[in-house]
């Protein structure tokens, strides 16, 4: 069992940067592939960057490439989502969640993650 706790989010201009941390309970940790989705009113959640086990691969929605980082420190159990150059668009509810798939592109597919976070909204503004 894993229990997931985001935080950092909140209210940040355009251009502006945030960063999310998800802190995971349980010694599996470092078992599992790591994702960060997110939810904006009235749409579909949707992928925005996941990393694998060991952090050797990363993965991100073209939306945010470039813009946005994904780490993790597994001594921590902690997973990171790194957010610059915000725009409008940005702005959601950002979930983490853990997948123990094996597969790592299957980290893209919100229905492989076996754990999820409750949940931190972003907000950013003009």
């Amino acid at each position: 069992q894993v229990q997931l706790v985001e935080s950092g989010g909140g209210l940040v201009q355009t251009g502006g940067s945030l960063t999310l941390s998800c802190a995971a309970s349980g010694r599996t940790f470092r078992a599992y592939g790591m994702g960060w989705f997110r939810q904006a009113p009235g749409k579909e959640r949707e992928f925005v960057a996941a990393i694998t086990w060991s952090g050797g691969n990363t993965y991100y929605a073209d939306s945010v490439k470039g813009r946005f980082t994904i780490s993790r420190d597994n001594a921590k159990n902690t997973v990171y989502l790194h957010m610059s150059s915000l725009k409008l668009e940005d702005t959601a509810v950002y979930y983490c969640a853990a997948a123990s798939t094996v597969v790592p592109a299957f980290l893209l597919t919100a229905n492989v993650y076996d754990y999820w976070g409750q949940g931190t909204q972003v907000t950013v503004s003009s």
